[in-house]
């Protein structure tokens, strides 16, 4: 009898310092460990202890005697790593030995951000002795892609915040500043005068984009908006997709992909239970949609969804997931990659799209070697022209999508173009425009032409190493930039401030009056909770900014604003 790493595992590596034989693979100093799609146990040597259950923040680790129907596959799933990766004598994570700065003068730091990465950067700094922390974030809320970007049906996903727990000491060194925006209400030199440091962890909010004709045509919409505006997003509420039509396509297969269709074609009844916004959700009951159509460029082989959350689509009820995928037999017999062999394994017994449809059941079409060429229509979208691909293997091993000449057009209303995130730059913060990023090393912002560090600014998360990995990389990469921040502040190359921390929450206020502390958060979440307990739902999303801020003004006393604070999502 073993445990098991199931659907929802956040990568966050918790469980690797519980384990106490290191049974847990990969760790954070193997090769495979930013790749990898989840973590896994080992069946042979795990005694069972459970320890790593009890770190995992967001309930991803079962014993193998408690596993639901849905969940069965995933013993079979964690021993196939360990056939392409055998332990090792003496394969445990060993963890570097952390900074202490007892002894010094307080150390100020501002983080500016409020999602996983600030947190995890919050975190790392507040279980220091004297470190003083302020966050800022433009939203009036905090959580930032755990609140607006995780699909309300994964509740368990956006457990990894009850982790951001503080005690007393810690919470009296901690500021929140909610609603008020970095670069226009208050400036970088401006939090320079008043902390030691400021740490960049806003991450990457824009969207990539086609580069094809017809892409600014109504009915043509980013993932990040369509995502934001099923999650409440105060920006994004208003942005009613057309959902009058037959089908929609979606261009890019990541997970976020398979999220935005599961969703879509989901029952409106189920997705009631969820923190989903009141508009989408009264969108999605008169949606016409009866098809979702996932286009991927390239191969099966390439597909950029995960098995788990591939395994968890083909567990939808009342749904049809087919696979138009063309070379699909000859890419399960030459996979030599593990997790590929997994994925295109279950892809394969999965019908085809030349499948004779039933009428009363909605499905979702995974469609590989095929790209978008134009969005056409009048005065909204009516149709995407795509052209099939054909996948070459160059002379360094990399295979490459060449568009041939073959052509259609399929006939949608709505294209959601889900092909990644970029990063935005930041007034006075260096930005690399190819990238999408801030320049750095280890943590430390670099000058874009001298590449020399700028004293005091460190970056972390997607902003820092573009939009990778899930969740729980960001603890990982918020360890490395506190370590860089810890290390420069015991070799004294940072500057003392020459400003207190309370001017500048007089700073702030005077510009930003409508700014949300934590007692205002608190009066949110308390909001939110109590109208979503009358229709028994997790909580009901307030989805207009001043809206929220109105929310924000019924404060309730500090210290149960902190409490809730570190347990809402």
């Amino acid at each position: 009898m073993a445990y098991v790493i199931t659907q929802n595992c956040c990568n966050d590596a918790s469980c690797l310092a519980a384990c106490p034989i290191g049974c847990i693979h990969p760790t954070p100093d193997e090769p495979n460990f930013a790749t990898a799609e989840m973590l896994y146990i080992d069946p042979d040597t795990c005694i069972d202890c459970g320890a790593c259950a009890d770190w995992c923040p967001v309930d991803a680790i079962k014993s193998d005697r408690a596993l639901t129907p849905n969940q069965s596959p995933y013993p079979a799933m964690n021993a196939a790593y360990y056939a392409d990766n055998p332990i090792q004598p003496g394969w445990r994570y060993k963890q570097a030995p952390p900074l202490l700065t007892v002894g010094r003068a307080p150390l100020r730091v501002a983080i500016v951000g409020a999602g996983p990465a600030a947190w995890y950067c919050a975190k790392e700094l507040l279980a220091q002795p004297g470190v003083e922390v302020s966050m800022f974030d433009r939203l009036p809320t905090p959580f930032g892609l755990v609140r607006h970007g995780v699909a309300p049906d994964h509740p368990a996903t956006k457990q990894v915040v009850d982790q951001f727990r503080f005690d007393r000491d810690q919470s009296d060194r901690f500021e929140l500043f909610l609603n008020v925006e970095v670069g226009t209400q208050v400036t970088h030199p401006e939090l320079m005068d008043h902390h030691h440091a400021v740490i960049y962890a806003y991450g990457a909010a824009a969207d990539r984009r086609l580069d094809i004709a017809g892409e600014d045509l109504p009915g043509s919409v980013a993932a990040t908006r369509f995502v934001a505006w099923y999650n409440g997003h105060p920006d994004h509420a208003e942005l009613d997709p057309n959902l009058t039509g037959r089908r929609v396509v979606i261009v890019g297969n990541g997970n976020v992909a398979l999220d935005m269709a599961r969703l879509i074609v989901a029952d409106p009844d189920q997705l009631a239970a969820t923190d989903m916004a009141d508009h989408a959700l009264a969108a999605l009951r008169r949606s016409d949609v009866e098809e979702v159509v996932i286009l991927g460029r390239r191969g099966a082989a390439d597909a950029a969804f995960t098995t788990p959350e591939l395994l968890a689509l083909t567990q939808l009820a009342e749904v049809d997931v087919v696979v138009d995928a063309p070379n699909l037999a000859e890419e399960v017999e030459t996979a030599s990659d593990g997790a590929a062999r997994g994925k295109l394994a279950l892809l394969a017994t999965l019908p085809t799209a030349a499948a004779a449809r039933q009428a009363s059941r909605k499905r979702i079409v995974l469609r590989f070697n095929t790209v978008p060429i134009e969005i056409i229509g009048t005065d909204r979208v009516e149709g995407l022209v795509v052209a099939a691909t054909e996948v070459e293997v160059g002379a360094d091993g990399v295979r490459q999508a060449r568009v041939s000449d073959r052509t259609e057009t399929v006939a949608t209303g709505l294209v959601i173009r889900s092909i990644g995130f970029r990063g935005t730059a930041l007034p006075g913060i260096p930005f690399d425009e190819s990238t999408g990023t801030v320049p750095q090393q280890d943590g430390r912002v670099i000058d874009s032409e001298s590449r020399d560090p700028l004293a005091g600014v460190y970056v972390s998360g997607w902003i820092k190493r573009g939009p990778s990995g899930v969740i729980g990389t960001n603890r990982l990469c918020a360890k490395e930039t506190v370590a860089s921040l810890l290390e420069d502040f015991l070799a004294d190359r940072l500057t003392a401030p020459p400003a207190a921390g309370v001017e500048l929450a007089r700073l702030v206020r005077a510009r930003q009056p409508d700014t949300v502390d934590a007692r205002g958060w608190a009066a949110i979440d308390r909001a939110e909770r109590s109208g979503g307990a009358a229709t028994g739902r997790p909580r009901r999303k307030i989805a207009d900014r001043w809206a929220l801020v109105e929310a924000a003004r019924r404060r309730p006393r500090r210290r149960l604003a902190l409490s809730v604070l570190t347990r809402s999502r």
